[in-house]
């Protein structure tokens, strides 16, 4: 059972104290959002946040960011990290999310000299985690982590910091994920998957998990139960066949299906060494 969020906001507090002044990788999800609202209260002026704009980060998360800082106050800047200047993150390898995060850790270092920070929560440990890799070769600290602090406490903590929009946030790893391992991640294919999942998500009512997927044999659509079943019933034809026109412009051949949600299906587990 997770501690109160007051509880929480102590420890983490106290985290924030000891590095004194830090420079927040800031994604535009739930966890980095709760990160930086909280140390900007805690340090003010002590702290700065980044943001790194790239074909793989959905425009609306960077809308998000931008609203958030002008709303708050919050010491931001926008970067281009530049990892598709990496042949190997183009390659899209089964730890492509090391290349991403060294390219970003670089980045901000150059840009910065207070502790750079990110915010992976306690649940991010667990797994195959090479972004995890790639901090710690740059010296990131993640202070949801050392304050002991789950992805659900992380929504506890949002809430009680006044950011109830930003609790209900779904998880959402970046674009390139959804691009199965071994096919190379470009700009036109991750234009195409935040199309098809923007479509989508705009046909539901209240949309759960949506995953655009881009396989060898073509693209494929993945929804939780109750998306799957509203987008397969009559009314979600000429969805469906939306979708396969834009699958079309992109180049990729067939019809394309609409499956049960399965998180993580393109990454390809078996080829980790």
């Amino acid at each position: 059972m997770n501690q109160s969020a007051p509880t929480q906001i102590q420890k983490l507090n106290a985290v924030l104290d000891g590095m004194s002044r830090v420079t927040i990788a800031v994604s535009g999800g739930v966890d980095s959002l709760t990160l930086a609202q909280a140390a900007h209260r805690r340090l003010g002026g002590d702290v700065e946040m980044i943001h790194a704009t790239s074909p793989a980060v959905p425009p609306e998360a960077t809308a998000r960011t931008r609203a958030l800082a002008a709303r708050e106050g919050w010491n931001l800047r926008v970067i281009d990290a530049g990892e598709f200047a990496d042949e190997s993150y183009v390659a899209n390898p089964v730890n492509r999310c090391f290349f991403c995060k060294s390219a970003l850790y670089r980045s901000i270092a150059g840009l910065t000299d207070r502790q750079v920070v990110s915010g992976a929560n306690k649940d991010d440990l667990g797994d195959y985690r090479p972004g995890m890799e790639a901090a710690a070769d740059n010296g990131v600290r993640h202070p949801f982590v050392e304050a002991g602090i789950d992805k659900a406490g992380v929504r506890e903590v949002a809430r009680a910091l006044g950011l109830g929009e930003v609790a209900e946030l779904p998880a959402s790893p970046c674009l390139s994920s959804r691009i199965e391992t071994g096919i190379p991640v470009t700009p036109e294919a991750l234009k195409f998957v935040h199309a098809v999942e923007t479509k989508v998500r705009d046909w539901l009512a209240q949309p759960g998990a949506v995953r655009c997927r881009v396989r060898g044999a073509g693209a494929a659509v993945e929804l939780d139960e109750t998306g799957l079943t509203a987008v397969l019933s009559e009314n979600g034809k000429t969805l469906r066949e939306e979708v396969s026109r834009l699958a079309a412009a992109a180049g990729l051949e067939g019809d394309v299906p609409f499956e049960p949600y399965k998180m993580g299906s393109a990454f390809l587990k078996d080829q980790i060494a």
